[in-house]
C-alpha cells in the first residue's frame, strides 16, 4: 500500500502534537508516560519529534489521558492555523459554515 505524502501542514501539526506532549510530560520519563498510555516508549519518541505526525486517533487520546489533557486542548493547541504561523481567529473573526441548503436550479 502507497502511503501519500503528508502536507505541510499535515507536518505542522504533527510538530504542534509533539510540542504540546513534550511540554505536557514536563519532568516525567518518557518511559513512564508511554507505560501510562500503552504505547511504547518508541512510538511516543516519535510523535514528539515529529516523526510520526499523523498517529492513531486512541493513540493520542490514551496519551491525553495518560498526561492529563483534555482532547479539547488538544485540539485547540493542534488544530490546523494558518501557514504563516498566525494566531488562529476568535469565535467571532471566524466566518460563517456555509449552508448546506440547496441551490435554486437556473437555466
Amino acid at each position: 500500500m502507497v502511503r501519500t505524502p503528508l502536507t505541510p501542514e499535515e507536518r505542522a501539526r504533527g510538530e504542534r502534537l509533539g510540542r504540546l506532549l513534550r511540554e505536557a510530560r514536563e519532568d516525567r520519563s518518557m518511559v513512564a508516560v508511554a507505560a501510562s498510555a500503552g504505547i511504547s516508549a518508541e512510538t511516543l519518541r516519535k510523535i514528539e519529534t515529529g516523526r510520526a505526525p499523523t498517529p492513531a486517533f486512541f493513540t493520542v487520546a490514551a496519551l491525553a489521558g495518560a498526561l492529563g489533557l483534555s482532547m479539547d486542548e488538544l485540539l485547540a493547541h493542534c488544530a490546523a492555523g494558518p501557514a504563516d504561523g498566525a494566531t488562529r481567529p476568535g469565535p467571532q473573526e471566524q466566518e460563517a459554515p456555509p449552508t448546506l441548503l440547496p441551490l435554486p436550479l437556473t437555466a
